[in-house]
């Protein structure tokens, strides 16, 4: 069993109260989970203080204890340990525990707005092909090789990353792609663990309730980099402006990748279609499943980062043309009808944006394009107007509609969508608060050929209202809808 003070190496500590000889049989943050021979890290979040819990988590068993400010009252036969920040000790503390799992494979970090989940999937898919064990921590799902679990947070927790990682080791797994989120940095979700490389997608507007200023979302992002060893790479898209910014700091070993400008990957949009892209990467051509220029995008920085993982050029290309998209990242079904339903996770105005232009540039415009969405609630409200003005432009018709109202008043969030709507376009607008009868209303208005895009939930098999989850499947629901309309 490992001890205290072994499981305390590389975490800076304040003050020691008691003797860290301590064998210890689990690290626990949540005081219900405490066992006997437990150590309880105290760690502050958004609505819950876990030093309120620390006498609960002795009751339990708790022989040691890691917080940012010592408790009044020491109980006798029981260890402090004040740090700076719990939840940066408590990471570490998991890395260290479980061995460092994450030296024993090469594991790569996918951080950006949009495209995490689809570049570690694809990534994933890709590595899978080539013949490898595969580990891939995704908002959509959790991956060992060949062994799937059900994901709750797009970077979990510093406990869950690391017993994934052991569960990963023990599998044999290679290679692990891992979306990293601003929220996961900002809340040393990552720390310790050790990053073979870093793929930086893009950065636009999203997460401002949590971040409070884009220079905040930006530079949490951009810590992610900083921290990256000189070992490993640091692979940037700079089209977008900030992808500079993130190598600033880095020791990594820095690439770039590009459309539009000068970059060590570039691609060229050689054909755009509903069957897929027709791309030129750097030398090479090469065709893709995939649709649209983000996903042109996605295909580059998995062409750019299987190469720098050393996979062979030629067969690098031969897989990227079998991928097949992610699930809810811009699936599509066409109905005997010849209607077109498109289903994708945009939740933010740039990812909405892509997705219409995209569509807009592959259709013939005799056809409408319908769009279905809404904005979460408890979530940033500063994009709801931008998202509204978004979808009115660049859509024939409009359906807003619930997403995940959470606590809030669907109406109400409709009602901000609302605010962003151009005069020009208030007649395209039309509010359906049930998303399931905003979906068949869609269908119901769509003619052959027409394009209904399904925008914001994606991969989520669920709607979340009043603190409770119901089943709701955006591709299921408008699969059924479409082909009652055939009957």
């Amino acid at each position: 069993m490992i001890e205290l003070k072994d499981i305390l190496y590389k975490v800076t500590l304040n003050a020691v109260v008691g003797s860290t000889s301590l064998a210890i049989k689990a690290i626990e943050f949540d005081s219900r989970n405490v066992n006997s021979e437990n150590v309880f890290v105290a760690v502050r979040g958004s609505a819950v203080d876990g030093h309120e819990y620390i006498d609960k988590a002795i009751d339990s068993g708790a022989i040691a204890i890691i917080c940012e400010e010592m408790p009044q009252n020491l109980q006798e036969g029981v260890t402090y340990v004040e740090v700076d920040s719990s939840s940066k000790a408590m990471a570490i503390m998991a890395s260290n525990f479980y061995n460092v799992p994450s030296e024993n494979l090469k594991l790569i970090g996918v951080t950006g707005t949009n495209g995490k989940t689809t570049v570690a999937s694809l990534l994933y898919q890709l590595f899978k092909k080539a013949g490898y064990k595969v580990g891939l921590l995704s908002t959509v799902k959790i991956l060992v090789d060949d062994n799937e679990y059900k994901a709750t947070h797009t970077t979990p927790d510093s406990l869950t990353i690391n017993k994934y990682l052991v569960e990963m080791n023990k599998a044999g797994v290679e290679f692990c792609f891992m979306e990293v989120s601003s929220h996961g940095i900002h809340q040393n979700r990552t720390e310790g663990l050790h990053f073979e490389g870093g793929i930086f997608t893009n950065l636009s507007h999203d997460h401002l309730d949590y971040h409070k200023s884009f220079a905040e979302y930006r530079d949490v992002k951009k810590r992610f980099f900083d921290q990256l060893s000189s070992k490993a790479f640091a692979l940037v898209n700079t089209d977008d402006k900030n992808g500079l910014v993130m190598l600033q700091n880095t020791s990594a070993r820095k690439f770039t990748y590009a459309i539009k400008g000068y970059a060590d990957y570039k691609a060229q949009i050689l054909e755009n279609q509903f069957s897929g892209l027709l791309l030129k990467l750097n030398d090479s051509e090469v065709w893709s499943r995939l649709i649209g220029n983000f996903n042109a995008y996605n295909v580059l920085a998995i062409y750019a980062t299987a190469e720098l993982l050393g996979l062979e050029k030629v067969e690098i290309l031969r897989i990227i043309s079998e991928l097949q998209s992610v699930t809810g990242r811009f699936q599509y079904l066409v109905s005997d009808e010849k209607i077109t339903a498109i289903v994708d996770y945009a939740h933010t105005p740039d990812a909405l944006k892509n997705v219409l232009r995209t569509i807009n540039s592959i259709r013939t415009k005799n056809e409408e394009l319908i769009t279905v969405f809404g904005c979460g609630g408890d979530r940033d409200k500063t994009k709801r107007p931008k998202m509204g003005h978004i979808a009115s432009a660049l859509s024939t018709k409009v359906v807003l509609t619930s997403d995940n109202p959470r606590s809030e008043v669907p109406e109400t969030i409709i009602e901000e969508i609302e605010k962003g709507v151009e005069p020009q376009n208030f007649k395209k607008v039309l509010s359906i608060t049930d998303r399931k009868q905003a979906i068949k209303t869609a269908c119901q208005m769509a003619n052959p050929n027409d394009i209904i895009l399904i925008a914001g939930k994606g991969h989520e098999t669920y709607q979340e209202i009043k603190g409770e989850r119901f089943d709701f499947d955006d591709f299921k629901i408008v699969q059924e809808f479409l082909k009652q309309l055939q009957k």
